[in-house]
């Protein structure tokens, strides 16, 4: 079968702060091009005008944004980045690769900043019209490693990279809660391993999809 036939799928890549996330969508990217996939690498917050915006102001606002206001505005950035950017690529038949979702709303705002993992979920699944992923790679990784990452990278944090020690580690467990609850649409890769050998645990998952 010609591979643009097919059904293109939509892949989010999750973790916290330092995990290798972009890396691995890289090479993922990289590999699907080669097998004649057509490609479109986004992310969240951002991915549009609107989410630049919006992701300008979320992560690098001096001062506090109260928790609520936070996840009210990671929602909006979704809705409007599904609607203008996710669904007309995959209609077009093309391959999907996203840098968060969902899931790390759930993650960081739910149990991060203690607002509620349902809730925040209902939120996100509400402003998105039930929208969900056909795979997400979780890569999972020790918050003070992750932390050791970022550290030798010598660029500013932004806001949510400079949280507690504390938590970052609820942020985790979350990722790995939500995993297990829907082991279907999540692949759990350790990140500590290396790049290269992630990237043939992730094709192997996604072979089968494009």
């Amino acid at each position: 079968m010609d591979p643009a036939a097919r059904r293109a799928p939509w892949i989010t890549f999750e973790g916290g702060d330092g995990v290798g996330k972009t890396t691995q969508a890289r090479l993922l990217e990289e590999w699907l091009a080669a097998r004649g996939r057509a490609v479109v690498r986004t992310r969240e917050p951002g991915g549009t005008e609107v989410g630049e915006r919006i992701r300008e102001l979320v992560l690098h606002h001096r001062g506090d944004i109260a928790p609520r206001a936070e996840a009210l505005l990671y929602a909006a950035d979704r809705a409007h980045h599904v609607a203008t950017r996710v669904l007309p690529a995959l209609a077009r038949g093309e391959v999907v690769l996203q840098d968060r979702y969902l899931d790390s709303s759930v993650a960081y705002q739910g149990a991060g900043r203690v607002l509620g993992m349902g809730e925040v979920r209902d939120l996100s699944l509400w402003a998105t019209g039930g929208a969900l992923p056909d795979l997400t790679v979780l890569l999972d990784l020790d918050p003070a490693a992750a932390r050791r990452r970022l550290d030798a990278d010598d660029k500013p944090f932004d806001r949510l990279e400079a949280e507690a020690a504390e938590f970052h580690g609820r942020v985790r467990e979350a990722f790995l809660e939500l995993a297990a609850a829907e082991a279907d649409r999540f692949l759990v890769v350790d990140a500590s391993e290396d790049p290269e050998r992630i990237a043939e645990r992730i094709r192997a998952r996604v072979a089968p999809l494009v």
